[in-house]
C-alpha cells in the first residue's frame, strides 16, 4: 500500500513538472482543478459588476424617462440599447501590447475559428438580442418602472434553467431556493395592476401586454448570456478583453441593422420629428436623454459580458439581479411610483433570492480555495518525495 501511494505521488509529481515546463502547452485536466481567485481577478470582477449594476438602473430610469415625458417610440426606444456600441470603437485603436488580457491562467492554446463560424455565433446571438430589447422597450412602456424591474428579477431563474441545459450548471438547494424565491416575487406582480403610477393608463390588456412581454425578455435575455457562455467556451475559446469587446460590437451591430429594419418598416420614424417637438423637457433634453439611454446599455453590455468570461452566464445574472431592487426605490424617489404591499413583498423576496444565490457562489469559492490548498499541499508532498528518491 505504501508503494503504490509513493508512486501516484511520484507521478503527481511529474505531471505537475510537466506542466511548469516551457514547452508544455496541452493541459487537459487542469481546467478541472478549481482557480485561485486571485486579487486582480476580484478587481476585475467589482468593476464589471459596477458598470452591470450602475449602467442597468441608469439606463432603465432613462427609458421610462423617454415614455414618461412624451416619447411613444418602441422601436426608437430598442435601437438606443443597441446603437451606442460606436463609443467602444477607438478600443481597437489602442496598440495590441498595450491591451491588458483577460487571463485564467490558462495554458492551452487553440486554432482560432473561421470567419464564417464566428460571423454565424455573433450573427445568431444579435437576432436574440434584437428581440430581446423590443420586448424589453414593449414591457417599459406599459409597465410602472418598479414593476418592470422587479418582474427582471426572473430573468435568474430562466438563466438557472438554460444553464442546467447549455452549461453543466449544478443546481444547489440555495440555487434552488433562489429559483422559487424569484419566482413567485414575478408572479405576485401578476395581481397587480390598477394603480395611479401605470403607464398603460389602468388597461388590463396593455398591463397584460407589459407583464408577458418583459417576462419573454427576461427568459430570452437568460437564453442569450448562457449562449454567450457556450459560446465563449467551445466556439471562441479564447480569453481577452478584445473578445469580449468583439461580442458586444458585432452582436450589437447586427441587432442594431434589424431594429432598424423594424423602425422604417414600421413607418414609426415619420412621427420621430413631431414627437421631439412635442417632449416635455424640450428637445436637448429629448437628444441627450436618448444618448446616455445608448451610452449607459453600453456600459451594462461591458460588464456582463466581461463577468461572463470571468465566471459565468449565471453569476453575470446574478449581479444584474442584485441591482434590479435598486430601480424599484429610485422609481419612487424621481418617477413617484406607489410602493404598496405586493411590490414591497415582491422586492424582499426578490433580494432574499439574490442573496440565497450569492451565499452559495460564496461556499463555492471557498471550497475551490481549500481543494487548491489540498492539491497544492500533494504536488509539493510528491516533489519532495521524488527529489528525496532521485
Amino acid at each position: 500500500m505504501g508503494e503504490a501511494q509513493e508512486l501516484q505521488l511520484s507521478i503527481m509529481a511529474q505531471e505537475a513538472n510537466e506542466a511548469r515546463s516551457p514547452g508544455h502547452t496541452n493541459v487537459p485536466n487542469r481546467s478541472l482543478l478549481p482557480r485561485h481567485r486571485s486579487f486582480n481577478w476580484w478587481l476585475r470582477v467589482a468593476i464589471y459588476a459596477f458598470l452591470v449594476i450602475a449602467g442597468q438602473s441608469v439606463a432603465t430610469l432613462l427609458g421610462r424617462l423617454y415614455f414618461d415625458k412624451g416619447g411613444d417610440s418602441k422601436w426608437l426606444a430598442t435601437v438606443v440599447q443597441l446603437c451606442g456600441f460606436p463609443v467602444l470603437l477607438p478600443y481597437y485603436c489602442i496598440p495590441a501590447a498595450s491591451r491588458n488580457p483577460i487571463t485564467k491562467n490558462s495554458t492551452v492554446q487553440f486554432k482560432p475559428r473561421s470567419t464564417l463560424i464566428l460571423a454565424s455565433v455573433y450573427g445568431s446571438i444579435g437576432l436574440l438580442v434584437a428581440l430581446d430589447c423590443y420586448l424589453y422597450s414593449v414591457g417599459l412602456a406599459y409597465l410602472p418602472v418598479s414593476t418592470y424591474s422587479l418582474i427582471c428579477a426572473s430573468q435568474l431563474a430562466f438563466n438557472s434553467l438554460f444553464s442546467f441545459l447549455l452549461n453543466s450548471q449544478k443546481f444547489t438547494p440555495y440555487i434552488v431556493n433562489s429559483l422559487v424565491l424569484l419566482t413567485i416575487s414575478s408572479t405576485l406582480l401578476v395581481f397587480q395592476g390598477d394603480s395611479a403610477d401605470d403607464p398603460s393608463g389602468g388597461s388590463k390588456t396593455k398591463y397584460a401586454i407589459g407583464f408577458i412581454c418583459t417576462v419573454g425578455a427576461s427568459a430570452g435575455y437568460g437564453l442569450v448570456l448562457s449562449l454567450t457562455q457556450l459560446a465563449f467556451k467551445r466556439v471562441i475559446r479564447n480569453e481577452t478583453f478584445r473578445v469580449v469587446m468583439d461580442m458586444i460590437v458585432y452582436q450589437s451591430l447586427v441587432a442594431t441593422c434589424v431594429i432598424m429594419v423594424g423602425l422604417f418598416s414600421s413607418g414609426e420614424w415619420k412621427g420621430l420629428k413631431k414627437e421631439m417637438g412635442m417632449y416635455k423637457l424640450g428637445t436637448v433634453s429629448y437628444v441627450m436623454n436618448l444618448v446616455w439611454t445608448a451610452i449607459t446599455w453600453q456600459l451594462f453590455n461591458i460588464g456582463a459580458i466581461g463577468l461572463i468570461l470571468e465566471a459565468s452566464s449565471l453569476f453575470s445574472n446574478a449581479i444584474s439581479a442584485m441591482g434590479l431592487p435598486v430601480v424599484p426605490v429610485l422609481a419612487v424617489i424621481f418617477f413617484h411610483d406607489k410602493m404598496d404591499g405586493i411590490k414591497a413583498m415582491a422586492m424582499v423576496l426578490a433580494i432574499w433570492g439574490f442573496i440565497s444565490y450569492a451565499y452559495q457562489h460564496y461556499l463555492d469559492d471557498r471550497k475551490s480555495k481549500n481543494e487548491n490548498k489540498n492539491v497544492n499541499g500533494e504536488v509539493s508532498k510528491a516533489s519532495s518525495l521524488e527529489n528525496i528518491n532521485g
